[in-house]
């Protein structure tokens, strides 16, 4: 268990508000009688940490917008690998609860993506349970998600299927890879983008862990991609172009990379400088609203994210 001085500095930091912050230390059944100085205040000439980015953003706010990109991941992967989604003790928190339209069990073929799906979707399923409870009261709930027609619009707007036409991510392993495609890299630049903003050094580290397991995902599923691709070919080109397509979501400058560069393998994308790209929060909802303007829904999430972060092309 935390400590008590761990948890009251923790809720300093991440409540969005002051309320939030009220209402946190009375869910954790602290209040200024039972708390030292020690804890309360800084040290004798100290600095106390800022509670916000020097953008102006919450630590809670970046949680909670790592937390909605969490849902949409544990639904997807867990929906392929059971059949079901996050059980109802996961789901709810400020603002209402949405429902989940559309996933299915898929039909592994292979013993080893299957192995491979199950570990992701455990990791998923964790990320949300250890959000929720670092945001405590403050946790937003699930939004509206969609895992069905969403995938359908984002190969339309790919060129990877003609308008009329379905892509289900449920049809078979391979299908399922490129669905997951789709989240893993975003879900990478989404959390280094976010490192910058978080103040927290606690929280920081939590959300490193968490960057470097969905850099792990990412690479299980680029790395079973190309494989499959290097003996057909059209998967390749699927691949590319969703990767293509993410880039001319989420702004000029080229944030993303296919799983082959000049007809080479490149399971690894990176800059110039062996670095992984960084997205703000703005650019990763271009992506999941599958929209290239400021707006505040569509996509995989049809009515939004939950809290303060909920806006496309520049919400950071």
């Amino acid at each position: 268990m935390f400590d008590e001085k761990f948890i009251t500095n923790a809720i300093n930091r991440s409540a969005e508000t002051k309320l939030d912050r009220r209402k946190l230390l009375a869910a954790a059944g602290i209040g200024a009688a039972g708390i030292g100085a020690a804890v309360l205040a800084p040290a004798a000439g100290a600095v106390a940490a800022p509670a916000v980015s020097a953008a102006g953003i919450s630590d809670g706010s970046i949680l909670n917008f790592a937390l909605n990109l969490e849902y949409l991941e544990a639904e997807f992967y867990l929906h392929a690998v059971t059949g079901a989604g996050l059980p109802a003790s996961l789901v709810g928190g400020k603002q209402a609860v949405g429902s989940v339209t559309g996933g299915k069990q898929v039909k592994f073929a292979t013993p080893a993506i299957k192995a491979y799906a199950e570990e992701i979707a455990a990791d998923e399923r964790a990320h949300v349970a250890f959000l929720r409870a670092a945001l405590g009261s403050a946790a937003v709930s699930r939004p509206a998600i969609n895992i069905s027609d969403a995938f359908t619009s984002a190969a339309v707007a790919a060129g990877v299927i003609k308008q009329g036409q379905t892509f289900d991510p449920y049809a078979d392993e391979v299908s399922f890879l490129i669905g997951a495609f789709i989240f893993e890299d975003v879900g990478v630049t989404a959390y280094k983008g976010a490192a910058a903003l978080v103040t927290n050094k606690t929280y920081l580290e939590a959300a490193a862990g968490i960057l470097s397991v969905e850099a792990y995902h990412a690479g299980i599923v680029r790395s079973s991609l190309y494989r499959i691709g290097v003996e057909t070919p059209s998967v390749i080109d699927t691949v590319n172009k969703i990767s293509a397509a993410r880039d001319s979501l989420d702004g000029s400058t080229s944030l993303d990379q296919g799983i082959t560069v000049n007809g080479k393998a490149n399971l690894v994308p990176t800059d110039a400088n062996g670095i992984t790209f960084s997205r703000t929060p703005g650019q990763v909802l271009n992506i999941a609203y599958l929209n290239p303007k400021a707006v505040t829904k569509g996509g995989f999430f049809p009515s939004g994210v939950n809290g303060a972060l909920n806006t496309s092309g520049g919400a950071a």
